[in-house]
């Protein structure tokens, strides 16, 4: 990596709407550790959340402000508000990590002279003409990162004339493997959690980690697991607990339709995902909508359990098929059943070579270590100009 010779105590700058639960919460307080861990200061802005506290533990000073408003009218004002965090903080690079952040601070960044950089998380494509401009300010920033070669695509393919192939990198979200790892999650976490979420002690479990959004395939996988020949299988929605009542409904009712409603659970999110992992035994990724990245399948392969998924976006880098999952056809209910019936049919010994083989995988590959190096490389590349 470049030595920063010319700035004494580098200052980096994240942005990001608010700091709750997610992906890209997770990564800005990665990234602040590993940029304080460098021994430089990291600084992140956002509209509170319940993971600020998790950022001052890794070294960040979090300043608040409404960073997270869509309103035009309300930019200037948010903007001059930034602007003395910036001066007092002395930022050297801001990096934005979403949209509405970008509207108010890469303005102000070229104007001030401060490096920009932006990642893209997001499937990023325009469903129409304000949605079109809306996406296209995070590409006017000086750096872009995109989450996966499957984003790049998206970018390079819907705005290629904002931005060329050469100027954006991708970094793959990371797994810290020092939290994800089977050995360090005791036999008591698991039970207490097992029966906190009221799971059966006997047959298999297929989980579904992800948000209460109609995309993520929760009726997919209903009546994909629905139409398996074993009928012990109990499928759990972790996460779907926090939706809205009639989303929640509707789950029951279809589990209701196809015979699974007594091997149905559904739960609210939780903060102890390497022991909610270890209750399953499939861990399914059945987006309807390919998924930007996907972090839960490396979270699931670093803790040993096969996944599966649809043979689209995000999924096809992270899962190696037929060797740490299976890929099944796009939003085809039947062929999703078919990949759970491979998965659920592994022996003892095949689980604990699949396991090895699917943590290599993520170690070699998908760290939070190596996500955060090639962050770092980033920002020094532009502290020397």
């Amino acid at each position: 990596m470049p030595s920063v010779t010319n700035i004494v105590q580098p200052v980096i700058v994240q942005i990001v709407p608010q700091m709750n639960r997610g992906g890209v919460e997770r990564g800005t307080v990665e990234i602040a550790e590993a940029i304080s861990a460098r021994g430089w200061k990291a600084v992140v802005i956002c509209n509170g959340g319940r993971m600020e506290n998790q950022l001052r533990r890794a070294g960040a000073e979090v300043y608040t402000l409404p960073v997270d408003t869509k309103n035009p009218l309300k930019w200037p004002a948010v903007r001059r508000r930034l602007k003395t965090v910036l001066l007092s903080v002395g930022a050297d690079i801001v990096h934005v990590r979403s949209r509405a952040p970008a509207w108010i601070a890469l303005p102000l960044t070229r104007a001030m002279g401060i490096h920009s950089i932006s990642t893209i998380h997001s499937k990023f494509v325009p469903q129409n003409f304000v949605k079109r401009i809306y996406n296209q300010k995070m590409l006017s920033a000086d750096g872009i990162i995109a989450i996966s070669d499957y984003v790049k695509s998206v970018i390079t393919r819907h705005y290629s004339e904002a931005v060329s192939e050469e100027a954006i990198q991708v970094i793959h979200r990371g797994v810290d493997l020092g939290v994800f790892d089977p050995a360090k999650v005791s036999q008591h976490r698991i039970v207490r959690l097992s029966e906190t979420l009221n799971l059966p002690d006997d047959g298999p479990v297929v989980m579904l980690p992800a948000r209460a959004t109609e995309w993520k395939g929760h009726e997919a996988l209903i009546e994909a697991v629905a139409s398996l020949e074993a009928k012990d299988v109990t499928l759990f929605l972790l996460g779907a607990g926090d939706g809205h009542s009639r989303f929640i409904e509707r789950l029951r009712a279809l589990a209701i339709k196809t015979g699974l409603d007594g091997r149905l659970r559904i739960a609210s999110g939780t903060d102890d995902m390497p022991a909610a992992l270890m209750l399953a035994d499939v861990v399914a990724m059945p987006s309807t909508i390919p998924e930007p990245f996907g972090r839960v399948a490396l979270e699931a392969q670093a803790m040993g359990r096969p996944v599966v998924a649809f043979k689209h976006g995000g999924a096809i880098e992270s899962i190696l098929e037929g060797e740490t999952g299976w890929l099944a056809e796009p939003n085809n209910v039947e062929d999703l059943a078919r990949c759970l019936h491979l998965a659920l049919k592994l022996g003892p010994r095949q689980r604990t070579i699949w396991a090895k083989r699917a943590r290599a995988h993520v170690e070699s590959a998908f760290s939070t270590r190596q996500m955060c190096e090639k962050t770092l490389e980033i920002y020094a590349d532009f502290l020397q100009k």
